[in-house]
């Protein structure tokens, strides 16, 4: 039962993670479609966008070791 908070970080994070990439993958394809001669600036704006999401995700996952180790 202690070791739910650690799995529920994880799997929460991983999930809200992959919702939020797929919305911003949709919303740059939309507004690619609709203007292409800013797919440059767009794609550059959903790197960035992505990168900051995933290092959201990697600190959830640092947490849930560090509550882990604090269990065990």
């Amino acid at each position: 039962m202690e070791y739910l908070s650690v799995a529920l970080t994880v799997t929460l994070a991983a999930i809200a993670s992959a919702f939020s990439q797929s919305i911003a993958a949709r919303a740059a394809m939309e507004g690619t479609a609709r203007q292409p001669e800013a797919a440059g600036d767009i794609r550059t704006t959903l790197i960035l966008a992505l990168a900051f999401i995933e290092a959201l995700t990697l600190f959830c996952f640092v947490a849930a070791i560090l509550i882990w180790i604090r269990i065990s």
